[in-house]
């Protein structure tokens, strides 16, 4: 048994893969990973802007420029074509798992992250097109974002709630849940099969706030650096113990609901000096998801190693927490910037993603 597949089988946390284009598709390495234990995937505008630069969609794009199509039209196609086929690939895992498992995600766009109804009859769109239970469509946990999940899941659509940085969003983000499973449940409808997880980014923290710490430069300081990042993933956890273990949901657990799983984003290390698969195994713990790009599910089946540490010491996570706060950093500022930034940085991936098409669009009008 390879250490994806221990994952799941030992520890009940879910391996995705974070990346998708038509290639990993058409190879077979999807099936492939699937094979090694894979569980699920995501998807976002960075990677499907790799592919479309690469050449895989230039018979799709020029077929849709001849119908007069819009660069916004040619990356739905795009997009929910391959999400679409990733979602079949995985669907025996959704069906063996009763719903539990075996999803892919779709993105709604950046522009309506401050919009509660764009984002909801976006989320409704792509649902729709995507027409497989086993979809999750992703909405960024901001103040707009919040609304809409809640009615999102109320109609019975899979939400992907992203971006998601603090402790504090988090909570509102699982109420937001709950408030859309009640609203279900009181008129009369099926939530068995409504799913739904919250991507709490991870190693964003770590960059950030080590970065503060190096300027305050002292020992104490310098000694905290690369800790933020998992020992806040821990806090959500003990959050989500709290309240998908607790009274708070045990009405609708009885009447078939489903956990909101905690889903680790992020998890690749970016500073060289940290042990390339560092987020993954400090973060192994039930009823969790953990999306790894390609290169981080290849590390951790070479040399990851598989055991429960995301909730052995939570005191210790409150620690660290308060020696980093000691140094004179709010965390409650750092998540707040990084979910601003988070926001920029989706459109700013967005716009190059559009801006890509519109380039093949020049290359491919002559021809």
């Amino acid at each position: 048994m390879n250490t994806l597949q221990q994952l799941f089988n030992e520890e009940r946390q879910s391996p995705w893969i974070d990346f998708i284009d038509r290639q990993l598709i058409e190879s077979g390495r999807l099936d492939a990973l699937i094979g090694d234990g894979l569980r699920g995937l995501t998807s976002n505008p960075t990677i499907f802007a790799k592919a479309v630069s690469g050449g895989h969609y230039d018979e799709l794009v020029r077929r849709m420029l001849d119908a007069g199509e819009s660069d916004q039209a040619i990356y739905e196609e795009i997009a929910v074509g391959d999400v679409g086929e990733a979602l079949d690939h995985l669907r025996p895992i959704y069906d063996e798992s009763d719903g539990g498992d075996g999803f892919a995600s779709i993105e709604v766009e950046p522009e309506l992250a401050d919009d509660t109804q764009g984002s909801l009859a976006r989320a409704r769109h792509l649902w729709t097109r995507l027409g497989r239970p086993n979809a999750f469509v992703k909405i960024p946990a901001t103040e707009a974002g919040l609304p809409a999940i809640e009615s999102a899941i109320a109609e019975g659509i899979n939400i992907n709630i992203t971006l998601m940085f603090s402790v504090e969003v988090y909570r509102r983000v699982a109420e937001a849940y709950i408030g859309g499973l009640r609203r279900r449940l009181a008129n009369g409808q099926d939530i068995h099969r409504v799913a739904s997880v919250a991507s709490f980014f991870v190693s964003r923290v770590d960059t950030k706030v080590d970065k503060m710490l190096e300027q305050v430069g002292t020992d104490t300081a310098l000694n905290c650096r690369g800790r933020a990042a998992i020992a806040n993933a821990r806090l959500a956890y003990e959050a989500y113990l709290e309240i998908f273990h607790g009274p708070e949901f045990a009405d609708l657990r009885e009447a078939g609901a489903q956990v909101q799983r905690c889903l680790w984003a992020s998890t690749s290390t970016k500073n060289p000096a940290y042990r390339d698969v560092l987020y993954v195994e400090e973060l192994i713990g039930p009823e969790t998801v953990d999306t790894m790009p390609l290169e981080t599910i290849t590390a951790f089946l070479d040399h990851g190693s598989v055991a429960r540490r995301l909730d052995a010491d939570l005191h210790a996570a409150y620690d660290q927490i308060r020696a980093i706060e000691a140094e004179g950093i709010s965390m409650e500022q750092v998540t707040a910037e990084l979910l601003a930034e988070g926001v920029v940085s989706f459109a700013k991936s967005f716009d190059e993603l559009i801006a890509t098409i519109g380039s093949k669009r020049q290359a491919l009008a002559p021809a």
